[in-house]
């Protein structure tokens, strides 16, 4: 795991990057690519945050091998705008060497450690476009993941911490513009999407219900709430992230 602080300036870059509407829309084949190979990604994930050994092994597979023509059409030779990005072809073999991994860990019935192993490529993916000034919704997805996770993983002891109601209400202001962005940044398919309209509203009420409860200054109340974070965004990512 990075440290908090490489995890918030992560956190600040990208979030800074998709605020300043500075990025190009994808419409290049090395991103089609990339986003076609997100859906069996984030099944990948899906499966290897359950019990099915075999359901998981069959996931991962699928999304290596998804990736693997990505890797072996552009690799040695990407098109624009990734032509130019030094860091290509070494991002590409993380991605692989991140899926041989995962599927070894599978194979040994360890699929929490896969989980947590596969979480790295969402990051590769993510900073791929970066670097070469490329955005999708999927972006604005890690965004509001990034920041929930800051929640999730420092939030109990933030609280433990003097003025911690406040700390945590600064950065749940942060977590609720983002989930905003996700309405905003929909691509209109998305947005005509009644499952979407859904799953994004349960993401928004999780974000209200831990707003309120810091409102109340409730510490108890708020732990829970952000313990509940979690959920309504794997729903919303593993559809439509």
């Amino acid at each position: 795991m990075t440290s908090s602080i490489s995890f918030k300036i992560k956190t600040l870059a990208l979030a800074v990057a998709l605020s300043t509407g500075t990025l190009a829309l994808a419409a290049d084949p090395i991103t089609d690519l990339m986003q076609a190979a997100n859906g069996p990604y984030r099944m990948a994930l899906y499966k290897t945050n359950s019990k099915s050994q075999d359901e998981a092994l069959q996931a991962v597979t699928q999304a290596q091998e998804t990736w693997a023509k990505l890797a072996t059409q552009y690799s040695a030779k990407p098109a624009a705008p990734y032509d130019r990005d030094p860091a290509f072809a070494a991002s590409v073999a993380e991605v692989n060497q991140v899926y041989e991994q995962a599927l070894k860990q599978v194979k040994a019935g360890e699929l929490t450690t896969a989980h947590n192993t596969l979480e790295r490529v969402r990051d590769v993916m993510a900073e791929m476009r970066l670097r070469n000034n490329v955005v999708v919704f999927s972006d604005h997805m890690n965004a509001y993941h990034s920041q929930m996770e800051v929640i999730l993983i420092h939030g109990a002891d933030t609280l433990t911490q003097p003025k911690g109601l406040l700390q945590l209400t600064a950065q749940t202001g942060a977590l609720s513009y983002l989930a905003k962005q996700l309405e905003v940044q929909a691509p209109a398919n998305l947005k005509a999407n009644p499952e979407f309209d859904g799953l994004l509203k349960a993401v928004n009420q999780s974000v209200s219900k831990l707003e309120a409860a810091l409102l109340n200054q409730d510490a108890a109340a708020a732990k829970e709430a952000a313990s509940k974070l979690k959920g309504p965004y794997s729903k919303l990512f593993a559809k439509f992230g």
